[in-house]
């Protein structure tokens, strides 16, 4: 079956940095467009950043713009997330996603078919 498996996340102070990685499996997601959503206690799933299948076109939420960096490499089937200069409000499970097309930027939840379980990020001193 179809399977996206999230690592990287962990407690760090701000200013630090993480690198999530997402390994996906059960099939290609080479010609897909991959994101990262990230969900708070008491709130909704949001946006954080999406690849085109190419990798050329990006999108960032405005709150994370400069700071983080998606890429992928459609030969690991695995998409990643850099995140620099982390900040408390950044704290957050963060989720990989997968669409089932290819049209970009896709940026609600409801537009991807496939998620990974999920990666805590603190960020606290």
């Amino acid at each position: 079956q179809v399977q996206l498996v999230e690592s990287g996340g962990g407690l760090v102070p701000p200013g630090d940095s993480l690198r999530l990685s997402c390994a996906a499996s059960g099939r290609s997601f080479s010609w897909n467009t991959m994101g990262w959503f990230r969900q708070a206690p008491g709130k909704e799933r949001d946006v954080v950043s999406t690849i085109s299948w190419s990798g050329i076109d990006t999108y960032y939420a405005d709150s994370v713009k400069g700071r983080f960096t998606i890429s992928r490499d459609n030969a690991k089937n695995t998409v990643y997330l850099q995140m620099d200069s982390l900040k408390p409000e950044d704290t957050a499970v963060y989720y990989c996603a997968a669409a089932s097309q290819r049209r970009f930027p896709l940026v609600t939840a409801r537009d991807y078919s496939y998620w990974g379980q999920g990666t805590q990020v603190t960020v606290s001193s």
